[in-house]
């Protein structure tokens, strides 16, 4: 078996290497290739940090501060080029919850891969380098990179497209975030839609089960041609990021699956506008052709497949016993991950769209 050291790595311009664990002392990120001269904004990184903790019943009761330290790279409130490290200690971690692990490892989670790839040595607790709680570093690195795009004019915005069976409008329709309480702890814009939703989840909930979700977003403001062919072009890269975010089942882009029932004639936009500004028209054209952005919004869609930590009886492999045994999972956990995966879905497309933007040449030396 393999047993080289598992890199968590993304982009190439500015390569972000993610390091922690959900019950260690803290999680974190390096950033190397960021730009000098980048001026940071505190209280907009404070806001990030809070936009991926929604409250209330609906969420996980593991309550972090998630104060976000800068260890090096910044001088006097600016990036100086350098290395930075970006740490975010863990301080309400309850190891307890997982006193079954390793021997009765979580269906639908990595605890059985992880154990096998490392030969028993991961920390497996709450998903160990697994766990969804390193999407903290990837909003807080966002954050920090957030006025390059600013100078772009590029706008990253998420909501919940889905939980379960119900469904919201199409952003654009919905009315600015978030008008209501509903629509604040569902993180949709939709108001009729998050209070349907928020009945689909405490179903769930009530049931000791949970439920799956899909979270849809818009980038506008991104110049024509950002973006490289083929492997490195905006889908792509966007695809491998969101992908990589945990419990992420599915992506799609503009019109998704239902282009297989599309003609030529009905998918294809026409180019309007001038020479020197050419526009797409259509009513929802393609924000991206070839790798390449056309200009038009880019409409992403991420499916989440139901938290796999559920309080109903599940029967699985004891490997301390060698026989299946039922395991019930305690401790505090989501019944769904949509509304904690929005600043997380709008985190992983500004890194994609930073490393790509400096790669193609967007910024001012």
């Amino acid at each position: 078996m393999n047993l080289n050291p598992m890199h968590m790595q993304l982009g190439e311009r500015i390569r972000l290497t993610l390091f922690g664990t959900s019950h260690g002392p803290r999680v974190g990120a390096i950033l190397n290739g960021v730009p000098a001269g980048i001026v940071l904004d505190y209280h907009a990184i404070e806001q990030a940090m809070n936009s991926r903790r929604p409250g209330g019943r609906y969420a996980s009761k593991r309550k972090e501060v998630d104060a976000v330290e800068i260890r090096t790279g910044v001088v006097d409130g600016k990036t100086t080029g350098e290395e930075m490290e970006i740490s975010i200690a863990n301080t309400d971690a309850k190891s307890r919850d997982y006193s079954f692990l390793p021997d009765h490892p979580r269906p639908g989670h990595q605890d059985m891969v992880m154990h096998k790839r490392t030969n028993g040595e991961a920390d497996l607790r709450g998903g160990g380098s697994s766990s969804a709680r390193l999407t903290a570093a990837l909003v807080a690195s966002a954050a920090v990179l957030s006025p390059l795009l600013s100078k772009l004019g590029i706008v990253c915005e998420a909501h919940v497209g889905a939980i379960g069976q119900i469904k919201s409008q199409s952003m654009e329709l919905c009315p600015p975030r978030w008008e209501n309480e509903a629509c604040q702890e569902m993180r949709c814009r939709d108001p009729v839609a998050a209070l349907e939703m928020i009945g689909t989840v405490e179903k769930h909930r009530m049931e000791r089960n949970s439920v799956g979700s899909r979270v849809d977003l818009c980038i506008t403001g991104v110049p024509l041609g950002l973006g490289e062919p083929w492997f490195d072009g905006l889908e792509p890269a966007l695809a491998r990021a969101m992908v990589a975010i945990p419990a992420a089942r599915g992506v799609t882009f503009g019109s998704g699956f239902d282009v297989v029932e599309m003609s030529g004639l009905e998918h294809n936009d026409a180019w309007g506008g001038t020479v020197e500004h050419p526009v797409l028209m259509g009513e929802r054209p393609d924000g991206v052709l070839a790798g390449l952005a056309t200009g038009s919004p880019i409409h992403v869609s991420v499916a989440f497949k139901p938290p796999s930590s559920i309080a109903a009886e599940q029967l699985t492999l004891n490997l301390a016993t060698n026989s299946i045994e039922p395991l019930v999972v305690g401790g505090r956990h989501d019944p769904v991950l949509g509304p904690r995966a929005v600043a997380v879905v709008e985190a992983m497309a500004k890194l994609v769209l930073c490393d790509l933007a400096l790669r193609g040449g967007f910024f001012d030396e």
